[in-house]
């Protein structure tokens, strides 16, 4: 059991995911491909969309590689890098005149879709964190808006930022990955109608995707939550002046609105 192993055993104990929390790593070979990885085209005689990929190793537990001639839908084998956008992608004719007003809209769509560089990475793999057999670059964590609000509370543990990203409705293997592979942090993404149609993703799901330098300090900082009596899940309540923290008692007292 490598360390991976043991965190993904311990995020599943405290937040209680629906799903298996993902690892997740760019290929630069195929001589990359761990020999116990399922290959969709090889293995099931069909190509697949990422999503689905990570739909198998979130739900089923299994190690997935995808290269690109495993891929069927275009906005990660383009957000990858894996081939350039053609032009009639660039001119907007992916989300025009389907989902956007204009062409123009659809080329804003197609010039802010994250993109990794060309021609450096062949595919993507992923398993289930808890029994991964390769060191993840990303790990994503499908979740539902009190997990992710206990995740995030963990993630600003050690120096109190805050979390902007970017949101799509589109492509969310693509916003799942890419944005923290470029900007080396974490990213909150969307389940994209993609995911929730052809991969199973839930209505009530969120992604957030981290470093694994970002992982471990969260893992330190639930730990520590949990000391301090954030877990999840917490019961429901609707009492009016409940107990505040000391500390928000003193900070209200100081702005002169309790009695």
């Amino acid at each position: 059991m490598n360390v991976y192993n043991e965190y993904g055993k311990s995020l599943e104990n405290l937040i209680r995911p629906n799903s298996h929390p993902l690892a997740v790593r760019m290929l630069r070979s195929p001589d990359e491909v761990p020999d116990e990885a399922l290959r969709p085209v090889r293995d099931f005689g069909k190509c697949m969309s990422t999503c689905q990929i990570f739909a198998l190793s979130r739900r089923f537990g299994e190690t997935v590689a995808q290269l690109f001639e495993d891929m069927w839908c275009p906005e990660p084998v383009i957000g990858f890098g894996l081939q350039d956008a053609p032009e009639y992608f660039m001119d907007g004719n992916n989300r025009y005149p389907r989902d956007v007003s204009s062409p123009e809209a659809g080329r804003v769509y197609a010039k802010e879709l994250p993109k990794l560089p060309t021609g450096l990475y062949s595919g993507i793999m992923s398993a289930a964190l808890h029994s991964t057999p390769f060191e993840p670059e990303i790990i994503t964590i499908y979740c539902v808006p009190a997990q992710l609000s206990t995740l995030l509370l963990g993630h600003e543990y050690k120096d109190g930022h805050n979390l902007n990203c970017a949101l799509s409705s589109h492509a969310a293997c693509v916003y799942g990955v890419v944005p923290t592979l470029l900007n080396n942090r974490a990213q909150v993404a969307i389940p994209c109608r993609g995911d929730r149609y052809a991969a199973m993703a839930e209505d009530d799901e969120m992604i957030l995707s981290l470093t694994p330098a970002e992982f471990q300090e969260l893992m330190t900082a639930l730990r520590y939550l949990e000391t301090t009596g954030t877990r999840y899940p917490q019961g429901y309540r609707l009492r009016f002046e409940y107990p505040l923290p000391k500390a928000y008692e003193k900070i209200a007292d100081m702005m002169g609105y309790l009695r």
